[in-house]
């Protein structure tokens, strides 16, 4: 029988004026986003409607962002379509964490508070220890990530795959010098392109520890729960059910790569055919696509996707 999965963006999806139209349509959703603004005592909700951007993209207000987006959109969904469940969820880096709420592992308030002290820690790590990443595009994983252990062993820095996105898409991640050597490397391999992200943190490498215990305190003294759906996590490219696996596999995800092109091949291969994406944009609606082709795949982050899905 085929199954679906609910699958949940990170960062960099985020824009000016997610979820307003969302919020505008379903009362729902905008019950999700005041109740975002209550538990943070800022307005996130005008910061995600108005702008400015670059407050938008600044690492602390982003990942709440984009969960509130998700968990707004999941929340009509639940109310108006309850016959409808994942057999599977996921989420990419920060989307992880909208996946665990979906999957009941916490509350909406729990996880709200988690994220925002994730976004204010890594934006700590990428002060403490300065970095940056870069999308490695046309080559396949074992050669990237062979020109990042050529680079450790040259330049003496830490440097890493972080995401393995799809086939042909690898980001990279690490100290300044170690990246601008790597990239190099790239480029002499036969890289169709290499592209710097914007970005002043080197997210899933080393540079990470820097804030690794201080996360893992916030992360044991969140409330957890048995997942009522499987949870496909990014360091392991495998689902559990086990709280203390997610609590350790959410404090690995700092260092670890999101390994994104083995998750949906595991869930792929269990079944699922249909991966709906929940949140803004449709980054990963695109990356399952280079995956696998034969996989459906729906978006619903706006108003008009939310009223197709419903209606689907």
């Amino acid at each position: 029988m085929a199954k679906q999965a609910w699958i949940f963006p990170g960062q960099g999806s985020q824009f000016v004026g997610m979820g307003k139209d969302v919020a505008e349509a379903y009362p729902e959703a905008s019950a999700v986003f005041r109740e975002a603004d209550a538990i943070l005592g800022v307005s996130l909700s005008q910061v995600c409607f108005e702008g400015p951007a670059e407050v938008l993209t600044d690492t602390i207000n982003a990942q709440p962002a984009i969960y509130v987006h998700s968990v707004a959109v999941l929340a009509v969904m639940r109310s108006r379509r309850p016959d409808v469940a994942p057999d599977f969820v996921a989420g990419h880096s920060l989307g992880e964490y909208s996946a665990l709420y979906a999957a009941g592992v916490f509350s909406f308030e729990d996880g709200l508070r988690l994220v925002r002290e994730r976004g204010r820690l890594m934006k700590l790590a990428g002060e403490r220890a300065p970095g940056g990443m870069a999308a490695v595009l046309g080559l396949d994983l074992d050669t990237v990530a062979q020109i990042c252990e050529r680079t450790r062993a040259e330049v003496g820095e830490p440097i890493q795959v972080a995401n393995d996105n799809c086939p042909g898409q690898v980001v990279i991640s690490g100290a300044l010098p170690a990246l601008d050597r790597a990239i190099a490397l790239a480029e002499e391999a036969g890289a169709r392109r290499v592209v710097r992200l914007a970005v002043s943190i080197a997210a899933h490498s080393p540079l990470m520890s820097v804030v690794t215990d201080e996360f893992a305190a916030a992360v044991r003294k969140t409330p957890m729960h048995v997942p009522r759906i499987p949870v496909v996590m990014n360091a392991s490219a495998q689902p559990t059910t086990d709280v203390r696996e997610i609590q350790d596999l959410l404090v690995a995800q700092l260092t670890s790569p999101v390994r994104w092109t083995e998750s949906v091949q595991y869930m792929a291969e269990a079944g699922v055919d249909t991966f709906v994406e929940i949140g803004p944009k449709d980054v990963l609606t695109g990356l399952v696509k280079r995956i696998n082709r034969k996989l459906r795949r729906q978006t619903v982050g706006t108003a008009d996707q939310l009223a197709a899905w419903l209606e689907s």
